[in-house]
């Protein structure tokens, strides 16, 4: 239906309006994200973003990543996990496995190892359940890093994970004694 280029481009569009910046095109997400199709829809289009009802069951049904899902009613749509304007997704706390992993560029390794993962503006920061989607991650950014995360461990001093509805877990940060470098890190 759309090419890979509208594809990512209606992606990248939903991710600034449904996880970071909705004011751009007025629409509201409610206490747990969601805001209506048809006004998604119709403000896009306003403000000179194509956008259909089928546009956007193609994205949300074939984005690799599930970044979006719709709620049971099929006439929700919100952004899975990832954002920096304040919402409650509802997950419930969930035990993690024991080593999880988090994607970086090359140019951050140093500053994670001594200072630990902090969540900046997004309301977590996501781990990866395996190195290849983690080195997908950290290839956004530069050459990638993959580090692992001792997650039992931190869930056994009382830090609090999520597993978000794609799959990617959530914490509110990582200290850096639970990292470690997956293959030989040169520190600066």
């Amino acid at each position: 239906m759309l090419s890979e280029k509208e594809k990512v481009r209606t992606s990248k569009f939903l991710s600034q309006v449904l996880r970071h910046r909705p004011e751009k095109i007025g629409i509201l997400l409610d206490e747990n994200g969601w805001t209506d199709m048809e006004t998604l829809i119709k403000r896009a289009n306003h403000y000179g973003v194509r956008l259909t009802l089928e546009t956007l069951r193609y994205v949300v049904e074939n984005n690799n990543k599930n970044r979006f899902t719709f709620d049971d009613s099929g006439t929700k749509i919100r952004a899975s996990q990832g954002h920096s304007v304040h919402i409650d997704l509802g997950y419930e706390p969930k035990s993690p496995p024991a080593i999880l992993y988090h994607g970086t560029s090359e140019a951050s390794v140093a500053s994670i190892l001594e200072n630990g993962i902090d969540k900046r503006k997004r309301h977590h920061v996501h781990l990866s359940m395996d190195v290849e989607t983690a080195t997908q991650v950290g290839g956004r950014h530069g050459k990638p890093v993959v580090l692992k995360i001792l997650a039992r461990q931190m869930e056994a001093k009382g830090f609090i994970f999520f597993q978000s509805e794609n799959g990617v877990w959530l914490v509110e940060g990582v200290p850096a004694g639970y990292i470690e470098p997956v293959n030989e890190v040169r520190k600066k």
